[in-house]
């Protein structure tokens, strides 16, 4: 499927059931075991994966119920269900006072693209990104004399997310606001300076919960 998430891939007998239990459902796991003569047990770990995929519901003392979802849908449930919390990394921070030429060595030690500034106790206060930088080295300027608050972006122009927030949302931010990376934030008990800096969400990150699901979608 050219563009498209890779489907879930099922067994052959895990096919079987599943057309058996949409021809005939609800029907028990007992009742599949005898059409396909096997014992229960060989099958309790199919009927597991199907019902945990979401291609089957279960009810006790009733059966099995074909969920009538296709394996994409199945994947962009999982997607949806993806939260910020669970894929940030750990943010790379400077001060206001930092010098460009720190924060570009920072940036290239850190192998990141952007820096979130932030003050005493995490606030966050401004982002500086790979570009900012290249603009303040553009001429004859003294890098070690210039501080980072001057060519950062300031709160509040920043877009951030926060822990509960899905991953779908924060992919959204970053592609509609065409930046590489987002703070992840937290309001704090009676901050009113605003939010402490948690985390990031970068692209990459987005890219690779993207590649772990596509490469976990076989079973």
């Amino acid at each position: 499927m050219p563009g498209g998430c890779k489907p879930i891939e099922l067994s052959e007998r895990q096919e079987t059931i599943l057309r058996i239990v949409k021809d005939e459902g609800p029907i028990t796991g007992e009742h599949i075991a005898e059409k396909l003569n096997l014992t229960r047990a060989t099958l309790r770990p199919d009927l597991a994966i199907l019902t945990m995929s979401g291609f089957l519901e279960a009810r006790p003392r009733v059966g099995y119920f074909y969920s009538g979802k296709t394996g994409n849908q199945l994947l962009g449930e999982h997607i949806r269900k993806l939260t910020v919390k669970d894929r940030k990394s750990v943010p790379v921070v400077c001060q206001e006072e930092t010098s460009v030429y720190d924060a570009i060595c920072t940036m290239f030690l850190e192998d990141v693209g952007t820096l979130f500034v932030v003050k005493e106790g995490g606030v966050l206060v401004g982002v500086v990104s790979r570009k900012d930088l290249l603009k303040s080295s553009m001429g004859n300027q003294d890098l070690q004399s210039i501080p980072v608050g001057i060519v950062m972006s300031r709160m509040p122009n920043i877009i951030t997310c926060s822990p509960d927030d899905t991953l779908l949302s924060a992919a959204s931010k970053l592609i509609s606001s065409q930046v590489d990376a987002l703070p992840v934030v937290k309001e704090r008990e009676g901050g009113d300076d605003g939010p402490e800096v948690i985390g990031r969400i970068t692209k990459t990150t987005v890219t690779k919960a993207f590649v772990e699901l596509g490469e976990g979608a076989t079973v």
